[in-house]
């Protein structure tokens, strides 16, 4: 109960804080043109190519609009959950891993306020979840007071679904354990596919996610011990002695 506390607080700290950027609905639809102008310099794929994948049918557009309101935080409460279960250490580091990535996405989200792409006029995308729904955002974002609607880098669906995927890669040993990576991989798509977020939402989530996995030591890792030291012309020491 106290992990579940823990966890469930850290989410809630996440979406209340997000709520102190709003306001800045101007300086957020300026870095959204900043954001779009420079995907296109890159000659980054069209975020509405995958778009018109899902828009072949109706069924298709509400399943991704489902995957996106419903599997974010329920995949990784069970990740965390199993790992506190299974494998303690590793649901450790998974957990400081999540916290430092959270906190550090909601730094950005203070620091640099971004309209989604299904806000911004020149996209010409669709707002898949106003449309066809299910949504998890008021109609109206100014006055949206569940969620901060121009928080959109980086993409925490993203971070959290990859780590995810690292996670239980690291803590499993089945041949198959790579498949996982098809959770952010199908995340990205819907994120994505959805207009909720851009390309480079997903790729600052992975840089956070791969600088928090540096600062946070793996489980297993152990130091060399130290060679033992004998004097010089002492006699060679036992077999079990360095066990």
């Amino acid at each position: 109960m106290r992990e579940l506390t823990l966890v469930t607080a850290l989410f809630l700290v996440y979406k209340f804080g997000r709520l102190f950027a709003n306001g800045h609905e101007t300086r957020a639809f300026r870095n959204a043109d900043r954001v779009w102008d420079a995907e296109r310099a890159l000659h980054l794929p069209g975020e509405g190519t995958i778009q018109q994948l899902l828009l072949h049918g109706e069924p298709l557009i509400r399943a991704a609009n489902t995957y996106y309101a419903a599997v974010h935080f329920p995949a990784t409460l069970a990740f965390l959950a199993w790992l506190y279960w299974r494998r303690p250490a590793h649901y450790l580091w998974s957990r400081r891993v999540l916290a430092l990535l959270t906190g550090a996405a909601l730094a950005l989200h203070l620091l640099m306020p971004l309209a989604p792409p299904r806000m911004l006029a020149a996209s010409g995308l669709v707002d898949t979840a106003r449309v066809y729904g299910p949504s998890v955002y008021g109609a109206v974002p100014e006055t949206d007071s569940m969620a901060n609607q121009f928080a959109a880098m980086p993409s925490l669906h993203f971070g959290w679904a990859l780590m995810v995927a690292i996670g239980l890669i690291a803590a499993t040993r089945s041949r198959w354990r790579v498949l996982w990576l098809l959770h952010p991989l199908l995340t990205l798509l819907v994120i994505v596919g959805t207009a909720n977020h851009y390309w480079f939402d997903a790729l600052a989530a992975a840089v956070l996610l791969g600088l928090a996995l540096l600062v946070v030591r793996a489980p297993g890792h152990r130091t060399a011990p130290p060679p033992v030291s004998r004097p010089l012309g002492a006699a060679p020491l036992p077999v079990g002695a360095l066990r």
